[in-house]
């Protein structure tokens, strides 16, 4: 076995990500509360509950588990709900918990970054139409001056919306996520409008705070047709691409928002973005389905010899997150991976998982793509929105009855990688040997 190191560039930020519905608990006054308690939309019938109990503190030892394993930054989120519980108030209780967290934070040697958007709404909002009306804009930018005013002292990383592509397909196209709409037109209106949230919030940000860092989250899925002899798979994956992956971005380097049905300008999104956040997991091969009409004509699948997580959720394709950098290269921004993870209950997929995504990385990176970090899902299991309790993220296990975390082997893992920033042969010979030809040949 040949001995070495991938080694990171230094300052590199390695930490974990978490959103605030997820973690925090007794979360009544959002979109996904209510949704919860409707039967049919929750696998199992789950109910995120005391989720994580970060709203009744335990974000401190979870922060104190992260620091001791030398992560230096965390990405969590702001839970609109709770800051703005109705359209005439705020809520200084809750601004002053976030401020305690960033807090926790920077006392652990660790840099915040913060996302204000992550899937969930007001209630009050939803009642009003939520993404669907033009007044929506005005309504995020309220809720944006008033989070970023009280948390400019310990926060200036910023993640205005976390995977508006995802968010628009699953609540306004395939009906997964709250409203539970399946109409495509909704979803395009919201993409549009969900753009028009995000420069305004990166406008308004920049007026607090000048030297802050603004970006946006969109996921990044690898798209490949099937057949890539057939024409029909091809324009299947290709208008797949378009909608899921380029649109987005595309927009905010170009001021042009195209989607199937729509071409708009929006002169004012040009350019408002200082990194941006890719959110890596899986690829997909993609063919052509005469009966999936609703869905574009789309079928999607997984390569069959490729390995596969709980339940099948998803692919470990890690030439895939190279793909995603390389992709991200084009921005010419500086590119944080946001969120990149497997859901692995007994964490036997994980190790490998997290050091084939890592070492594609430091591969993109030894190609000048100017990655700056990466933030692994997830710090502790969590509740994973539709799938509920059924799918475990975490590095620390959660045991949602008595809120007790188990360390699981990829806790050290992780430890190991952040505290030498870099993967040794060591590391990989001790967390995932099967690699080691492979990753360290001896010629």
């Amino acid at each position: 076995m040949a001995k070495a190191t991938f080694t990171f560039p230094s300052g590199f930020l390695w930490g974990t990500a978490t959103a605030a519905h997820q973690v925090e608990g007794n979360n009544t006054n959002n979109t996904w509360w209510a949704w919860e308690q409707e039967t049919g939309h929750i696998l199992n019938g789950d109910k995120s509950g005391l989720a994580c109990d970060w709203w009744g503190g335990r974000w401190r030892e979870d922060f104190e588990r992260a620091a001791e394993c030398r992560q230096n930054s965390h990405r969590f989120s702001i839970e609109w709900s709770r800051v703005q519980p109705a359209p005439d108030r705020w809520d200084e209780y809750a601004l002053e918990h976030y401020r305690d967290m960033a807090r926790g934070l920077i006392e652990r040697h660790m840099t915040p970054m913060a996302t204000l958007h992550h899937f969930s709404d007001p209630i009050w909002l939803a009642e009003m139409g939520s993404w669907e009306i033009d007044d929506i804009v005005k309504y995020f930018e309220a809720f944006v001056r008033k989070t970023v005013e009280a948390l400019k002292e310990y926060i200036s990383a910023w993640v205005t919306i976390n995977e508006p592509n995802i968010f628009a397909a699953l609540a306004y196209q395939q009906g997964q996520f709250p409203p539970g709409k399946k109409d495509f037109a909704s979803a395009r209106k919201v993409i549009m409008n969900l753009l028009k949230a995000h420069a305004t919030a990166y406008r308004v940000i920049h007026q607090i705070q000048p030297q802050a860092q603004v970006g946006i989250a969109p996921q990044y899925l690898s798209i490949h047709p099937k057949k890539p002899w057939s024409p029909l798979d091809r324009w299947t994956a290709g208008l797949m691409n378009n909608v899921m992956n380029e649109a987005i971005p595309r927009t905010i380097r170009t001021g042009i928002l195209t989607l199937p049905g729509m071409r708009r300008q929006l002169v004012e999104v040009k350019n408002t973005w200082d990194f941006i956040g890719i959110q890596y997991y899986t690829r997909e091969y993609i063919n052509f389905d005469l009966g999936k009409a609703s869905d574009l004509f789309i079928h999607r699948s997984y390569r069959e010899e490729a390995e596969k997580s709980d339940g099948n959720w998803l692919a470990n394709e890690p030439e895939g997150m190279f793909e995603a950098l390389k992709w991200g290269q084009q921005f010419n921004i500086p590119i944080i991976i946001t969120e990149n993870g497997v859901n692995d209950k007994d964490d036997h997929l994980r190790p490998r998982y997290l050091i084939q995504h890592l070492h594609q990385v430091w591969r993109a990176i030894n190609f000048n793509i100017p990655v700056k970090g990466y933030y692994h899902w997830s710090l502790v299991d969590n509740f994973e929105w539709e799938r509920g309790w059924t799918q475990r993220f975490g590095l620390w296990e959660l045991d949602i009855e008595t809120q007790a975390r188990r360390k699981r082997p990829s806790v050290d893992l992780y430890a190991e990688i952040c505290r030498q920033n870099g993967i040794s042969s060591d590391i990989v010979a001790h967390y995932a040997p099967q690699l080691l030809a492979k990753l360290f040949p001896d010629e």
